[in-house]
């Protein structure tokens, strides 16, 4: 009979053969002996071992460990409702085809549909996720498969019995990683003449710019699209698609996850428009709208005409101007402003992790457009675009590129507040250097600027949406210990970021929303 002691090293030496590093960890008394292995293997130098107290925080840590570091991190829990809170991530890692591996301490399978305490039905309980019921060490190899080469996530669900406390030391294997390497698609020739823009959704990787370029072609570039660097790339693209420009446009390249704007969607969405597909990783491949052509991997003649692309630059330029100059006019501190000097901010070597909601989209509007080979990387959760667990995800991803720069966060107070335990990190743990910018407006702005945002609905518009909540932030990073400035201005906000403390520390810009709408109404009117 397999002892649950020898099943959890067997489960850790298959996660550090697929290339594990990072290893986090929720406690639990179940979870007893994969938390002893990981220990182990950390003590002996194989694992960088992380341990949270709620598992939804731990997950999302996770996630940004692997986001960043394109290596799959493991996050251990608990049986019962802690596998439950594993949940969101696991869904934002599936649908953004992140290579999170989550492992689940279960109740043997005999106890299964008793009263037993902490016992649910685990298997399968995430859906969309590669499983593995482990019982027994004779699975090691139907381990090890399941775990090389994958991309998305995998639910590895463990059964453990008692004893759960070992009776030896573990003299930890050395394990030669798998190569885990994708093998390279053909490309596909794009031939020119249609006039074509090419649209960079989240994670669309360096491809995009460099296909832009080589066709004289518009780079329409999300701020986490790991494309919007070098000459191509646009500011104010989503502007420009509602005037005569966007409606000038005959092809559309689509690479990556685009998922922040309307007037890109409804580019995407029209009948006059052919459609060429960089096919997206992540759980559901299917594009939400029509596909003339779809490819693995994409290139193009380069082109000497670049009369399509000047067009655009100048509109761009002009509507960039006048953009600056409206913000400039505005008396308070704007939402707008924030982005700017936070996407400033960042040098070269560095990292921004972005929230969703509204301060994402604001970056769109005003980002830098970084120079080619900086090596800046801006990223976010885009699988869902849900708020959860951004502190986490962002604590994460610093550790997960040690040789950052610099790492910043830029997030909205719902949001910060949504992951208020991703600040709980204990005596020991490793603790990044990480800027976290909390744009606060007290409550959702981002519905004011939608339908529900409209005048007849503000009798039950705080209710419903704006959800004022009145946090002292100050006090909530104090709980924590997390160093906090409170900031009004551009001038104060530009130099709390000039000089960072080192650790974790929170900024704290405080905005209105009583005149987002407006705001964004006159945003939109601009015109090149």
């Amino acid at each position: 009979m397999t002892s649950s002691t020898d099943l959890a090293r067997t489960v850790v030496a298959a996660l550090m053969q697929a290339g594990v590093t990072d290893v986090v960890i929720a406690p639990g008394s179940r979870n007893a002996p994969l938390s002893f292995a990981a220990f182990a293997a950390a003590e002996a130098g194989a694992l960088r071992l992380h341990t949270r107290i709620d598992e939804r925080t731990a997950a999302f840590l996770a996630l940004g460990l692997s986001k960043v570091s394109r290596r799959p991190a493991a996050v251990v829990c608990t049986s019962g409702t802690a596998v439950a809170n594993f949940h969101p991530a696991a869904l934002e890692a599936a649908h953004a085809g992140v290579a999170l591996v989550l492992v689940t301490a279960d109740r043997p399978a005999s106890l299964r549909g008793t009263s037993a305490n902490q016992t649910t039905d685990q298997v399968r309980m995430i859906p969309g996720l590669d499983f593995l019921d482990v019982a027994g060490t004779d699975q090691r190899a139907e381990v090890d498969g399941l775990l090389a080469g994958r991309e998305l996530p995998l639910h590895l669900n463990v059964q453990l019995a008692d004893p759960l406390v070992p009776p030896d030391a573990w003299q930890v294997p050395a394990v030669e990683p798998v190569d885990n390497r994708r093998p390279r698609h053909h490309e596909v020739e794009i031939p020119h003449g249609p006039r074509t823009v090419v649209v960079a959704g989240d994670d669309a990787g360096p491809a995009a710019r460099v296909l832009a370029q080589r066709g004289q072609w518009p780079l329409l570039a999300e701020p986490t699209s790991g494309s919007r660097t070098g000459t191509h790339a646009l500011r104010t693209y989503r502007l420009l698609l509602d005037g005569e420009l966007g409606e000038q446009v005959e092809r559309v390249v689509v690479a990556g996850h685009p998922t922040l704007s309307r007037p890109v969607s409804r580019l995407l969405a029209r009948d006059d428009v052919e459609v060429w597909d960089i096919e997206d990783r992540g759980l559901w491949r299917e594009r939400p709208f029509a596909v003339a052509r779809a490819v693995a991997r994409a290139t193009t003649a380069e082109s000497t005409d670049t009369s399509w692309f000047d067009a655009w630059v100048a509109a761009d330029r002009s509507v960039a101007r006048q953009l600056d100059d409206l913000l400039r006019a505005e008396a308070d501190l704007t939402p707008y402003d924030v982005a700017g000097v936070v996407s400033r901010a960042v040098p070269p070597g560095g990292l921004l992790w972005v929230g969703a909601s509204s301060p994402i989209r604001d970056l769109d509007l005003m980002a830098a457009r970084y120079d080619v080979g900086d090596r800046r990387k801006v990223v976010a959760n885009r699988g869902l675009a849900g708020i959860d667990g951004t502190v986490s995800s962002a604590i994460g991803a610093t550790l997960g590129r040690p040789r950052s720069s610099r790492a910043l966060a830029l997030m909205g107070d719902v949001t910060f507040l949504h992951d208020a335990t991703g600040m709980i990190l204990g005596p020991g743990q490793p603790r990044p250097d990480l800027t976290i910018v909390v744009v606060n407006d007290n409550g959702g702005s981002i519905f004011t600027m939608l339908e529900q945002g409209a005048p007849e609905f503000a009798d039950r518009y705080d209710a419903l949406f704006g959800t004022p909540h009145d946090v002292d932030i100050a006090s909530l990073c104090a709980a924590t210990r997390t160093p906090h400035l409170r900031v009004t201005s551009l001038p104060e906000l530009e130099q709390a970021l000039a000089s960072p403390n080192g650790g974790i520390e929170v900024v704290e810009a405080v905005v209105r929303r009583d005149n987002r709408r407006d705001l964004d109404r006159r945003i939109r009117a601009l015109r090149g």
